[in-house]
């Protein structure tokens, strides 16, 4: 007899190594389509170097999230950190920088969309077609994502790999075609082309090429075996992305240098970058089929970080409203479609603002702003843990540790919290602009906190987070039984007697597992009222049928893994036979991609009940 083990509304763990790193590089390496041109307008010669200081900030940085997500599996990246560290209130300012990277990114990915479809159409590259085209993009991005529909994880790894094998070619190309040590040394006159203020500059804009480093904390709830895959797929990372942004900006600059104190990569290519690389290598008659495939590539890629800023603000938003740090409202579902559209509406129409402009470098620099505001709230947040938490297990340790009174003191943190700071310094003291526009956003921001926060009765201090149901679920029970599945809501009276009069044949209980598909852009414990009420009254109409030896809970998945849930269930508790409905009459089956899972992997011997359309029925709240 296996005895159940207590389920909790997390993500399944079914990320390896492989998948982490091309869902984390996914994210991470689409920002090289427009961040090679963004340094290179201000550091010119200079970039290969910029980029490297940026890379062992980033290495710092990424040590920090290593550890302290390890430390606390969870997704919320700095704004966890700070919570576990300090306080609600600094959960708050981090989360409040992160809204802003998550913003930016959305915005300045739709902008370079249109530069790199320009192969087709010309006018794309320029004002007002790129920025007509790119509010397009995030106008129907945020749609599809109020409407739910779901990403393709497949498809996102797929083109993860293939745009790191591209370029990892190009490099190779550049290498072989293009690039000049002597040609790189005569780019540079310290102190004039660039100037000292631009190349300072430069430093916290190349830190855009990172954009996304979040994500290996937001995957940590999907991680397997996290405290080994999370550190070996973030180092994988690191490395890849380090060795891109050290030799493609060297190929680069090699191929288009510096003359009279310009390059033609941050004037005629400053929007496709990639595109300028391709164009000034010799590849003869492979030019043009090289150009359309980058073209495509990029703006598909920057499509999906698009998507990606959308989802981010929208999962952060309601992760906020869970812990009572902004106003309901905006955590609001759709009636229909359970998604956060007011998140997704307001900070959608903040981000088409922002390009509104047309200014790539304002992008560049408010994004400077807030990460480096949310990274160093994180190297403090983990510094400040080493002395507050030492019992806390750490399953991985970041490098450079000096002992001082018997506390380990992470020097990566404090070597990465002074770069990130400086920078922050740096990015706001040296332009007005930025400044200004970071200073509004930060005090509308605490204006709000406070202001909500006050009138529902509440510290700014104490985390205060909403009751969200529990599954219905008997923990006390032992399972060597039949599993019934359904999924949404849905409930067949036909599945649940043919379990029933097995389990009266054979002497075993009956155990009901309902999923509930939890939509891309919401946390996964996301309070879904009426789904879960749907799947209580589904279990309650079970134990109606086949009495006190019917059981059940109910789940909340991502989609796509509600057969691996079924599967994991069954295997747990050592079940002799799996029911699941299936329709006829309908165009389709109930479980199309779970029923496929299901009998794929067989963990025990599997019985489909067919019946038509009608007879599943998907049981609202109210039934």
């Amino acid at each position: 007899m296996a005895e159940r083990r207590p389920k909790s509304h997390s993500l399944e763990r079914v990320l390896g190594t492989s998948a982490l790193f091309s869902t984390a590089y996914g994210n991470v390496g689409s920002s090289i389509y427009y961040a090679l041109g963004l340094v290179a307008s201000l550091a010119l010669g200079l970039t290969p170097l910029v980029f490297l200081i940026s890379g062992i900030i980033f290495f710092f940085t990424a040590a920090t999230y290593i550890e302290a997500t390890t430390m606390y599996p969870e997704a919320g990246g700095s704004s966890s950190f700070a919570r576990h560290a300090f306080n609600e209130f600094w959960s708050f300012f981090a989360a409040w920088g992160q809204m802003l990277n998550y913003i930016i990114t959305a915005a300045i990915s739709a902008y370079f969309v249109p530069h790199y479809l320009g192969v087709f159409w010309e006018p794309l590259k320029g004002a007002p077609w790129d920025i007509v085209f790119g509010i397009g993009v995030l106008v129907l991005l945020g749609g599809l994502n109020i409407v739910g529909v779901q990403e393709s994880a497949k498809v996102n790894i797929v083109l993860s790999v293939v745009d790191f094998f591209t370029q990892v070619l190009l490099v190779i190309l550049g290498a072989v075609l293009v690039f000049s040590p002597t040609v790189l040394i005569e780019n540079i006159d310290f102190g004039i082309t660039p100037t000292w203020n631009d190349f300072l500059i430069a430093i916290p804009i190349g830190m855009v090429a990172y954009t996304g480093i979040e994500t290996i904390s937001n995957l940590a709830e999907e991680a397997k075996d996290y405290k080994t895959t999370l550190p070996q797929a973030t180092r994988m990372v690191v490395a890849a992305v380090f060795a891109i942004y050290l030799f493609l900006p060297a190929v680069a600059l090699s191929a288009m240098p510096v003359e009279n104190g310009i390059t033609t990569l941050a004037t005629k290519y400053s929007g496709d970058p990639i595109l300028g690389v391709v164009e000034n290598m010799p590849l003869g008659v492979f030019e043009a089929p090289a150009r359309i495939y980058v073209g495509i590539l990029a703006a598909t890629i920057l499509v999906i970080a698009t998507n990606a800023g959308i989802i981010g603000v929208s999962r952060l938003t309601y992760s906020m409203g869970q812990h009572r740090q902004v106003p309901a409202v905006l955590r609001t579902l759709h009636p229909r479609y359970k998604t956060p559209y007011i998140a997704i509406i307001v900070f959608g129409a903040i981000a088409c603002l922002t390009m509104i402009p047309g200014q790539a470098d304002f992008l560049g620099t408010m994004y400077a702003f807030g990460a480096m505001l949310s990274f160093t709230i994180a190297h403090l947040a983990i510094i400040k843990l080493r002395f507050s938490r030492p019992e806390v297990e750490r399953p991985w340790r970041g490098p450079m540790n000096v002992t001082w009174h018997k506390t380990a003191i992470p020097l990566f943190a404090i070597f990465g919290g002074w770069g990130t700071a400086i920078s922050w310094v740096v990015v706001t003291a040296r332009d007005m602009v930025t400044l200004a526009v970071g200073v509004a956003w930060l005090a509308v921001g605490i204006t709000l906190y406070v202001f909500y926060r006050r009138s529902q009765g509440l510290t700014l201090t104490g985390t205060e987070k909403l009751a969200v149901p529990k599954p219905i679920v008997e923990h006390d029970v032992e399972y060597d039984s039949i599993l019934v599945a359904f999924e949404d809501g849905e409930f067949s009276e036909s599945a649940v007697l043919t379990a029933v009069k097995m389990a009266t044949r054979r002497r075993r209980g009956v155990h009901v597992l309902v999923t509930i598909t939890v939509p891309a852009n919401a946390p996964i414990d996301a309070a879904l009222p009426e789904s879960e009420a749907a799947a209580a009254t589904a279990i309650e109409r079970a134990r109606e049928i086949g009495g006190r030896r019917v059981t059940g809970h109910f789940e909340k998945v991502r989609a796509g893994q509600a057969g691996r849930r079924i599967v994991d269930e069954a295997m747990q508790m050592n079940a002799r036979a799996l029911v699941m409905p299936i329709k006829r009459g309908g165009g389709g089956s109930l479980f199309p991609q779970s029923v496929q899972k299901v009998l794929s992997e067989r963990p025990c011997r599997v019985i489909l009940t067919s019946e038509s359309t009608d007879a599943v029925k998907r049981i609202g709240a109210t039934t």
